[in-house]
């Protein structure tokens, strides 16, 4: 049997962009030192870097249809008036739909002309100034709650009725 010519393999390419011996050469610190560097150096440079050059997380989502522009509403604000012919036309196709559902399942029909004019009315009306009797008890019971957290840091206790009525108020109606 020959024996093996290692002079065949010596300028054999592993594919990886640093030798392996070196990798292997360097100790655990040079290693964990390195990946440190990485993480908290480099990697933040490149990221701000990046966002510089691209407009940041402003431009993601961005595309053809994209609505960028739109503002969430405030907190309290008064929502948006709706065109009342562009309103009656929604609830009119919502109700189509309906009605055709109903049909499929075999209930009885839906008048559309009658829902439609009985929910145009309650939207005109406007939200209700009383409000759910159980929202109310739920708000007073919140407001008893803070009470006796105010109790027991030494202030004073709030006017439950008052309280209760300033919450609802600021909750939207």
């Amino acid at each position: 049997m020959d024996p093996i010519d290692w002079s065949v393999n010596q300028h054999k390419r592993t594919g990886y962009a640093v030798s392996v011996g070196l990798v292997m050469a360097l100790s655990v610190g040079v290693k964990a030192g390195a990946v440190l560097i990485f993480t908290g150096v480099v990697a933040p440079l490149i990221g701000l870097g990046l966002k510089r050059v691209t407009g940041g997380w402003d431009s993601y989502g961005g595309g053809a249809f994209a609505i960028l522009r739109d503002q969430p509403t405030r907190k309290g604000a008064a929502p948006q008036s709706t065109d009342p012919a562009i309103q009656a036309a929604e609830v009119r196709q919502m109700l189509e739909a309906k009605a055709e559902r109903r049909k499929v399942r075999g209930e009885p029909a839906l008048d559309i002309e009658a829902e439609s004019a009985r929910l145009l009315a309650a939207a005109a009306e406007g939200p209700t100034a009383g409000h759910d009797e159980e929202l109310r008890a739920e708000v007073r019971q919140l407001v008893i709650a803070r009470n006796e957290r105010r109790r027991r840091a030494g202030l004073k206790p709030l006017d439950v009725a008052a309280e209760t009525e300033r919450q609802l108020t600021e909750l939207g109606g």
